[in-house]
């Protein structure tokens, strides 16, 4: 039975990274509701888990962007310097609120990216391909970076979903870029929630682990895939996966 759970939660973690890594995420948006909904974790202890899985995959698809394509120092530490210190922050919030609400806010917050998504995808007339600097100044990334932190420390994982869209959107920048930006913006605040869900015992070990390790058997598929798809069929791909996950998490 250990190895059967093993395996399960190994396999688990290995297609969860690949997505994760595929879409600039790290894993933890699409592993939380598979936590909630198959395996009967509350809110806060899928958060927590997911966690183990996902810092090591953001580190390793972090270095799998920065080798395609050098990040911009100056802008990952504007966005991830104030996403650290944010971050503890929403994870405190997290952890103080009921796991039932947290649920639904959390996929209620789904819904939104995923209509974002797919909005975006099929009604832009035009396809702009953004470019590696941004019009904007520094202040701007670092405001964003607060904010994402913020709302990543509620989420567990949220930040770089939510920094990529505006990003691409709003600054102008490249989609890949940005996921890349997105993904440097998300570690710091990823090991401040981490650091708050351990310190308040919401973390399952016998589960993170094993997603952990098989989440980073899949990581680089993940980004190779990220590079030879058409932006706009993934955002669509993204899209459709958080519509269901929100669905089925209201349901429950």
């Amino acid at each position: 039975m250990l190895l059967t759970s093993f395996l399960l939660y190994f396999f688990l973690g290995a297609f969860v990274g690949f997505l994760g890594a595929l879409f600039g995420i790290g894993g933890g948006l699409l592993v939380i509701p598979l936590l909630v909904i198959f395996f009967g974790f509350d809110q806060q202890m899928a958060q927590g888990t997911a966690l183990i899985m996902v810092v090591p995959n953001v580190i390793l698809s972090l270095r799998n962007y920065h080798k395609r394509d050098k990040i911009n120092i100056r802008y990952a530490l504007s966005l991830s310097i104030p996403s650290f210190f944010l971050s503890f922050l929403g994870a405190y919030v997290a952890l103080t609120l009921q796991a039932n609400k947290l649920q639904n806010i959390f996929a209620i917050f789904m819904f939104c990216l995923a209509i974002y998504s797919i909005s975006h995808a099929l009604f832009r007339k035009k396809t702009v391909l953004g470019s590696k600097e941004s019009a904007y100044g520094f202040i701007w990334f670092i405001v964003l970076g607060g904010t994402c932190g913020f709302l990543g420390g509620i989420f567990a994982v949220g930040a770089g979903a939510i920094a990529t869209p505006v990003l691409t959107l709003v600054f102008g920048l490249a989609q890949l870029i940005a996921q890349s930006l997105a993904l440097s913006l998300a570690l710091p605040s990823l090991l401040a929630s981490l650091f708050m869900y351990l310190l308040h015992g919401q973390v399952n070990w016998a589960v993170g682990i094993p997603l952990a390790l098989g989440g980073l058997t899949s990581v680089g598929f993940g980004v190779r895939l990220a590079y030879a798809l058409p932006p706009k069929l993934l955002k669509i791909l993204y899209g459709c996966f958080l519509l269901v996950c929100g669905l089925l998490l209201l349901i429950k």
